[in-house]
């Protein structure tokens, strides 16, 4: 294997056995990989089902985002390419993804990271796994900005600044607070806007 391929992290675990993008498409090709899954370093993760808040914060967020930047920009749950040597091992389906070009263009290939202006997942029982693996995965491949909606603190975690494998600014911000899409500055978002309502 090419040492080349491994960040610094991964030598403390010389004997994992990690999957390669290419080699998920092969499995699935032959049948032997079957359902919805995502790429995580190495590790196949399975999409689980969507509980209602979930959904409801999905579907909140896909009519703000068509409301803002139009359908022809927004991509729902399908992958990103990254760049090496994280889309060896990591293949992620952001629940959003908002492009610079129409979806047209993306015909023949995953948009990358310069094709994207920023990419959001909603996490309830995902967060640990949002918050450290997707976060350094899209650091690293420089995606500019990276949304976190925490549905248990009712927040959004905004990333912004990917240097050197992390991102320099990340900043919480509370239902009454507004968000914009730092390549739409002009669309603010109020966060209470993309949260389902409380419980009685």
């Amino acid at each position: 294997m090419n040492p080349t391929l491994i960040a610094p992290e991964y030598e403390l675990f010389p004997n994992r056995r990690r999957w390669t993008v290419e080699e998920c498409y092969a499995l699935a090709a032959e049948g032997k990989l079957v359902g919805r899954y995502e790429i995580l370093d190495g590790e196949v993760v399975s999409k689980m089902g969507q509980n209602p808040p979930h959904a409801m914060t999905l579907t909140l967020l896909i009519s703000v985002m068509v409301h803002r930047f139009g359908p022809d920009f927004l991509r729902i749950q399908v992958p990103i390419a990254l760049n090496r040597p994280d889309n060896v091992y990591s293949e992620p389906e952001p629940d959003i993804a908002i492009t610079r070009d129409p979806a047209k263009r993306y015909a023949g290939r995953h948009p990358g990271p310069a094709d994207l202006a920023i990419v959001i997942e909603v996490s309830d029982s995902t967060l640990r796994t949002d918050s450290i693996v997707k976060a350094r995965v899209y650091a690293r491949s420089g995606i500019p900005e990276y949304w976190i909606v925490d549905l248990s603190a009712r927040q959004v975690i905004v990333h912004r600044e990917p240097f050197e494998g992390v991102y320099a600014h990340v900043s919480a911000h509370g239902e009454s607070d507004t968000v914009s899409v730092s390549a739409h500055p002009d669309a603010p978002i109020l966060v209470s806007d993309i949260l389902p309502p409380v419980s009685p």
